[in-house]
C-alpha cells in the first residue's frame, strides 16, 4: 500500500516537473531570447501560468470527475468545461507569459542601445503631413480595432491536462471495480469450498464410525486400537483440514490410519496392495483431496463371493503428487452411486478450485476394473 502511492507521488511530481519545463523550453528555442531561464521562473506571470493548469487538473481530477462525470451527470460537468474553455481562451495564460518575457528583453534591449550621435537632429517639418482632422482616418484600422490572437498552445495544453486526468481516474476506477469482482469471486469460491469441506468430513467420519461399530458388534480384538485411529483421524479432520493445503505427511498418516482400520474388516479373498513412494517432506496438499477415492476402494471393490485385488499408491515426485487406485466393481453397484453424491463430483470441485489448471484426473471403468489416477502439481 505505501509502495503503491509513493510510486503515484513520484509520478505526478515527474509530470509536473516536465510540464513546468514546456515554457522555458519555448522561450529558449526564441531567437530574440537572451534572458537566463531562472529569470523567467522567478517571475510571477510564470507562476500564475502553473497555478492555472495545476487547478484545472487537480480540480477535474478531484471534484468534477467524480461529482458530475461519474455520477452520470455528464451534460453538467461539459458544461463546466465549457466555461473553462472560455475562461483560457481569455486569459490567454501562455500567450501572456511569452510576451512579458518579449517586452522584458525588449526594454533590456532598448536600455542597453547607444545614444544616436550621429549629427544633429533635423527640424525640418516640410515633409511632414498635417494631422488629420476630426472624422478623418489615419492609414490603418485604429489601436482598438485589432482582433484578438487566439492562444493555440493554452487551449491543447487544457484539453492536454483534461483528458490526462479523466484517463487516469477512468483507469483508476476500472481497476478498483476488477479488483472489487475478483475479492468477490475469491470470496465466493472460499464460501463453497467451505461447505464442501463441511460436506466431506461428517460423510468421511459417518464411514469410519460404522465399520467401527461393525467391529464392536463381532467383539473383535482389535477394536480399542480402532477408536485411538479414529481419534487421531478426528483429531486431523478438525484441526489440519480446516486449512486449505495441509503437509503432505499429514494426510499420508490419516491415509494410513483410515486403510489399518479397514483392513481389519477385509476377509481373506481381499488382497490389498498399498504403497507410498518418494520424498513427503515439504509438499503441501489439500486435505482429504483423496479420501474418496480410497472410500470407494473398499465399498465398490469387495465382495464376500469373489477375489478382489485393491491398489492404492501414492507418489510424491519434486513437483508432482500422483495418486493411483484400482479395484473391481462387482454387479449390483450402479454408476450413479459411484460417481455422485457428494463423493466423486465433490473431489472434482475442490479440485478446480484448489488447483486450477494444475491437477489432471483420469477415471476410467473398463471389463468391471475401476481405476483413478490423479495428479497434481505442487
Amino acid at each position: 500500500m505505501f509502495r503503491n502511492k509513493l510510486s503515484v507521488i513520484i509520478i505526478h511530481i515527474t509530470c509536473w516537473l516536465i510540464f513546468l519545463s514546456l515554457p522555458l523550453v519555448f522561450i529558449s528555442d526564441l531567437p530574440s531570447s537572451r534572458s537566463p531561464w531562472w529569470e523567467l521562473i522567478l517571475t510571477t506571470r510564470y507562476w500564475l501560468f502553473v497555478l492555472v493548469y495545476l487547478l484545472l487538473f487537480y480540480g477535474n481530477t478531484y471534484f468534477l470527475i467524480p461529482k458530475l462525470f461519474f455520477s452520470k451527470k455528464i451534460v453538467a460537468y461539459f458544461g463546466v468545461l465549457l466555461l473553462l474553455v472560455g475562461l483560457i481562451y481569455y486569459l490567454q495564460p501562455f500567450d501572456h507569459l511569452m510576451s512579458h518575457n518579449g517586452r522584458q528583453e525588449q526594454a533590456r534591449m532598448e536600455h542597453r542601445a547607444p545614444p544616436d550621435d550621429f549629427g544633429p537632429p533635423d527640424h525640418s517639418f516640410r515633409d511632414i503631413p498635417p494631422p488629420p482632422r476630426d472624422g478623418q482616418f489615419r492609414d490603418g484600422p485604429p489601436p482598438n480595432s485589432r482582433r484578438r490572437r487566439t492562444d493555440i498552445v493554452s487551449l491543447f495544453l487544457f484539453v492536454a491536462v483534461v483528458a490526462l486526468a479523466l484517463a487516469i481516474e477512468v483507469n483508476k476506477r476500472w481497476r478498483l471495480t476488477e479488483q472489487r469482482a475478483a475479492q468477490a469471486e475469491a470470496g465466493r469460491a472460499n464460501a463453497e469450498l467451505s461447505f464442501l469441506k463441511a460436506q466431506i468430513n461428517p460423510h468421511f467420519l459417518f464411514n469410519t464410525l460404522n465399520n467401527i461399530y461393525t467391529l464392536a458388534v463381532t467383539k473383535n480384538e482389535h477394536t480399542a486400537d480402532s477408536i485411538m485411529k479414529l481419534s487421531n483421524i478426528m483429531r486431523y479432520v478438525t484441526d489440519e483440514a480446516s486449512e486449505h493445503f495441509v503437509s503432505l505427511e499429514s494426510e499420508v498418516d490419516c491415509v494410513r490410519d483410515y486403510i489399518d482400520l479397514q483392513r481389519l474388516r477385509l476377509g481373506k479373498k481381499v488382497h490389498l496392495d498399498f504403497n507410498v513412494h518418494g520424498d513427503l517432506e515439504r509438499k503441501r496438499i489439500a486435505p482429504l483431496i483423496f479420501m474418496t477415492f480410497i472410500e470407494n476402494v473398499f465399498k465398490y471393490g469387495i465382495s464376500n463371493h469373489a477375489d478382489s485385488s485393491l491398489v492404492i499408491r501414492i507418489f510424491a515426485e519434486e513437483r508432482t503428487i500422483t495418486f493411483y487406485s484400482s479395484n473391481p466393481v462387482f454387479n449390483g453397484r450402479k454408476d450413479r452411486e459411484r460417481t455422485g453424491g457428494i463423493g466423486i463430483s465433490n473431489t472434482r470441485r475442490r479440485l478446480e478450485h484448489l488447483y486450477p489448471n494444475r491437477h489432471l484426473l483420469n477415471i476410467i471403468e473398463d471389463e468391471g476394473l475401476y481405476t483413478v489416477e490423479l495428479t497434481l502439481q505442487v
